[in-house]
């Protein structure tokens, strides 16, 4: 297995060195199922995170003891500055936490869900009305803010929840798998909303099953295997990890096909596809290598494609091919 990659990066340790979330040495157990087997993270602030990982693997989990719902059974916490064990009423003030599972209220309508979630704050009533309006103006949820929040779609519903879980303008912000369930235009609009927040200063943790979503969004992915974190690094390092990087060339006429293959050296040969691999790590001076013998030798092929790894192959070397994202909703632990 591929060793985890280290930050590198100015940008991966924070402006300031300022970790917004930060644990060493996590620890849970469910009776004599070891979920989390002391894990190490670190968060710069205004940064995005994102946590990958099979079903059951404890990402949930992890969220739900930094967003101080359980309690770990070890582990050094702190979250938004303050120790998660001696102080998690000062973490819950710093953080905002949107759920697998919706925690609207179907029955009411959006603006009273709003104000709901801003009486629990402890806004005044004006503070909390201005909030709320801004928000549904943000997410674009004006015009259904009257209606019962039964009536709006799946992704109008996410969108409130998220803007729900804004009030009280948290820096920290904890999304569990915030678009599952959605259409890919609903998806890439919370995207947009999350990137928003980001430009705004806001830290987010996210979870999630798209492994495009992370590719995205995060500046930071650590995928985390039995219990433990694989590997952690930006989205570029974590390709580099893995092998199989090539270029191939297909061709339709079999006598050119054999030519190329008789001459190039190092390919995997595709008799039945007449089409040549190459292994290149995918770089301009490798294609234009490539291209340049190509026309040196007169040689030309029907269709050139250039192969990189992405990050279903990172997910598939570090956690095993067994393990297949976006197929089922991770186990709530």
């Amino acid at each position: 297995m591929p060793s985890p990659v280290m930050p590198t990066s100015k940008r991966a340790n924070g402006k300031d060195g300022t970790a917004a979330v930060s644990a060493v040495g996590l620890r849970k157990s469910y009776g004599e199922r070891l979920v989390l087997d002391g894990i190490d993270l670190r968060i710069p602030a205004g940064s995005v995170f994102a946590l990958l990982g099979p079903n059951g693997a404890g990402k949930t989990t992890a969220v739900k003891i930094l967003s101080t719902l359980i309690t770990a059974d070890a582990g050094d916490l702190r979250v938004g500055g303050h120790d998660l064990a001696a102080d998690p009423q000062a973490v819950r003030a710093a953080i905002g936490v949107t759920g697998q599972f919706s925690a609207v209220d179907g029955l009411i309508t959006g603006e009273e869900n709003m104000l709901l979630m801003a009486d629990l704050h402890h806004l005044s009533r004006a503070e909390g009305r201005r909030s709320a309006a801004e928000l549904l103006e943000r997410f674009d949820l004006t015009d259904a803010a009257k209606k019962p929040a039964s009536t709006y779609s799946g992704g109008m519903k996410r969108r409130l929840d998220l803007a729900m879980t804004l009030v009280g303008g948290p820096r920290i912000i904890f999304l569990d798998e915030p678009t599952t369930g959605l259409d890919p235009r609903s998806r890439h609009n919370m995207w947009g909303i999350i990137r928003g927040l980001v430009s705004d200063g806001v830290t987010v943790f996210l979870t999630t099953q798209y492994l495009e979503e992370a590719d995205e969004l995060a500046d930071r992915i650590a995928v985390l295997n039995d219990g433990r974190i694989a590997a952690e690094g930006s989205a570029e390092e974590l390709k580099r990890l893995i092998p199989g990087g090539h270029i191939r060339l297909r061709f339709t006429d079999p006598a050119t096909y054999q030519s190329a293959a008789f001459a190039l050296r190092e390919v995997t040969r595709d008799d039945e596809a007449l089409a040549l691999q190459i292994p290149s790590g995918g770089s301009q001076r490798e294609l234009r290598s490539i291209l340049d013998w190509l026309d040196s030798a007169d040689i030309e092929a029907d269709e050139l494609t250039v192969h990189t790894p992405d990050l279903d192959d990172v997910f598939f070397a570090l956690t095993g091919p067994a393990n297949i994202p976006n197929q089922t909703k991770e186990d709530v632990r």
